[in-house]
C-alpha cells in the first residue's frame, strides 16, 4: 500500500523543481521532471497551444528566464490529488506578462513521480 504523505512530499518536490526550472530556464531540470513523451496543451490568450516536451524545452532554452529579467518567483501549488499511482496538481504560474494556471498530470513510473501531461491557460486578472 502506498504512503500518501510520502507521495505528496515527492510530488511537491517535483513541482518545486518544475517551478525552479521555469524560473531560471534550466532545461535539464525541467527534462528531469517530465516524462519524455509528455504533451503540453491549452490556450494562451484564447489561442490553442500544443507542444511536445522537446518543442517546449526549445522555447525555454531560447528565451530569457524570469530570473534573468529580475522577476520574483511567485509560482505556487494550489492543490494535489493522488489516487494510487496517478496524481493531478493545480498550480498558479505567473510568469512574464502571463497569469497561467497549469493542471499537471503525474504518474509514478519506475518509482519516480513525473509530469506526463501539462494543461495550461492564461487568466486575465
Amino acid at each position: 500500500m502506498r504512503n500518501i504523505n510520502e507521495d505528496r512530499k515527492l510530488i511537491t518536490s517535483v513541482l518545486e523543481d518544475y517551478f525552479n526550472g521555469i524560473f531560471v530556464g534550466d532545461i535539464n531540470l525541467l527534462r528531469s521532471v517530465f516524462h519524455p513523451m509528455a504533451f503540453l496543451s491549452g490556450d494562451i490568450n484564447g489561442e490553442p497551444y500544443f507542444k511536445t516536451l522537446e518543442q517546449y524545452l526549445d522555447g525555454v532554452k531560447n528565451r530569457k528566464s524570469p530570473n534573468e529579467l529580475g522577476a520574483k518567483l511567485g509560482m505556487e501549488i494550489i492543490s494535489i490529488e493522488i489516487i494510487n499511482t496517478i496524481a493531478v496538481a493545480k498550480t498558479h504560474v505567473p510568469i512574464f506578462e502571463y497569469n497561467y494556471y497549469d493542471l499537471l498530470s503525474l504518474s509514478l513510473i519506475d518509482g519516480k513521480w513525473v509530469i506526463v501531461n501539462k494543461l495550461l491557460t492564461h487568466v486575465k486578472e
